[in-house]
């Protein structure tokens, strides 16, 4: 019962956190476009491979992904804070890049009522502080890196 307490808790607090951003201001301007194919987005958002290093940095560090907030992560130093969305081991194995990639810039396409925040969308976001406005969370960059990590936990 202490977990779904917690769950309702940060529920009714996500929406008014706002997590800090990479990004310069207007850098919604230099949004690269995708497209969408089935349950994923199959080609990379840069021309440069992810760096899965770079992407556990990302995917564990508060002020990028800030993964850990909701997901069991398989990193032995990072204390585990949430358990809202799936445990993050093994994901590779359960999914391809193109769909980690969608999940990532924008997992409210694939289910409406996702808590999970849009680190690539700025269209249509709502309780945004007005620094943040307009501004992904992560560059295509870090997408990119963040999907490559993901894609080594087999």
């Amino acid at each position: 019962m202490p977990a779904l307490r917690f769950a309702r808790l940060l529920v009714s607090v996500l929406p008014w956190v706002v997590f800090p951003c990479t990004m310069p201001a207007g850098a919604a301007d230099a949004l690269v476009p995708y497209r969408v194919v089935g349950d994923g987005i199959p080609a990379p958002l840069t021309d440069t491979p992810g760096d899965p290093r770079r992407g556990r940095v990302a995917a564990a560090n508060s002020t990028q992904g800030n993964c850990a907030i909701c997901h069991p992560m398989p990193i032995a130093e990072l204390p585990v804070f949430g358990n809202l969305g799936p445990p993050l081991d093994g994901v590779g194995a359960r999914l391809t890049e193109a769909q980690l990639r969608l999940r990532i810039v924008d997992a409210k396409r694939l289910n409406p009522q996702s808590i999970m925040p849009a680190y690539y969308h700025v269209a249509g976001l709502r309780r945004v502080a007005p620094k943040f406005q307009n501004q992904p969370m992560l560059s295509a960059q870090e997408i990119e890196d963040v999907v490559a990590y993901l894609a080594t936990l087999k």
